[in-house]
């Protein structure tokens, strides 16, 4: 008994001691994620300030002051346009490889006003929390959103910009909401995309949860929703899941399409421009 009951000691030793080493692995693991998160979500192309973004004649470019940072704007300014898209882009790059198809927004007689997130581009200063990138974007709205008073307002959204959209309207009164809200390649939640693509991380840890889900039903004008049947980034459920969800979305899906291929399509290309010219 006295040879079993040690090995039995042993065995338990060598168990626990295997446990802790597993939960200290694990809680680095969280440590490192909780602080990375910047970094998982985030991916900025810097460029230098004395570059030229845009040679287009009705381009203009210019920088927004918010709290600790200025940020980059790129504006298509037209004569006399029917309205304005309001664009939030996705994760990576900036605004040398967002802001492009103009002629699309010419032809549709919208002007188009993009901006790049702090860190982005020409952009100064670092995301540091979502509350502080609802404000960005709202700062740059509302630098503008005079200038269209009476005119048709579009809010658009691209795979990250996607929450970011959906809350700039949703948190704007019934008369100011936009004509039209349109989220391309969007998400539930980052909640729900962090379970799926790390379901060992738990949800409480994650620091820009972007509820997409929680906000839409509260953005009371028209919502289109454009998603790719290839897409396995965001899959096309997290579409299908906010068209249950808000009364005014309407889902156009691009077959064939992936996440990032999306805007090569020309029914892609028909469902923006179409659902221009309808308002």
């Amino acid at each position: 008994m006295g040879r079993a009951h040690r090995y039995f000691r042993r065995a338990l030793r060598k168990t626990l001691m295997a446990l802790v080493a597993s939960v200290g692995l694990y809680a680095a693991a969280l440590a490192a994620v909780w602080g990375a998160q910047e970094r998982l979500i985030f991916s900025p192309v810097v460029i230098e300030a004395a570059r030229r973004l845009s040679v287009e004649s009705d381009v203009q470019e210019r920088m927004v002051d918010v709290p600790g940072a200025r940020l980059s704007v790129l504006e298509l300014r037209l004569p006399d346009p029917k309205g304005v898209v309001f664009f939030l882009h996705g994760n990576g790059g900036n605004l040398e490889s967002w802001f492009v198809n103009t002629a699309l927004y010419r032809d549709a007689n919208f002007d188009l006003v993009m901006l790049d997130y702090r860190g982005y581009g020409k952009s100064t200063g670092r995301i540091e929390n979502e509350a502080q990138l609802h404000a960005d974007v709202r700062a740059v709205w509302d630098g503008v959103a005079a200038r269209y008073a009476g005119r048709k307002v579009v809010f658009y959204g691209r795979s990250l910009g996607t929450g970011l959209a959906a809350a700039l309207a949703a948190a704007l009164p019934a008369d100011a909401q936009p004509a039209l809200t349109m989220l391309v390649s969007p998400y539930t939640s980052m909640v729900a995309l962090a379970r799926e693509h790390y379901p060992w991380v738990p949800s409480a840890l994650l620091r820009y949860p972007l509820r997409t889900d929680e906000v839409i039903a509260r953005v009371k004008s028209p919502v289109l929703l454009v998603h790719g049947d290839g897409d396995t980034l965001i899959p096309l459920s997290n579409s299908r899941l906010l068209e249950r969800l808000s009364p005014s979305a309407r889902l156009v899906v691009i077959p064939g399409a992936n996440h990032n291929d999306l805007q090569a399509f020309d029914s892609y290309r028909q469902a923006v421009f179409g659902a221009l010219r309808a308002l």
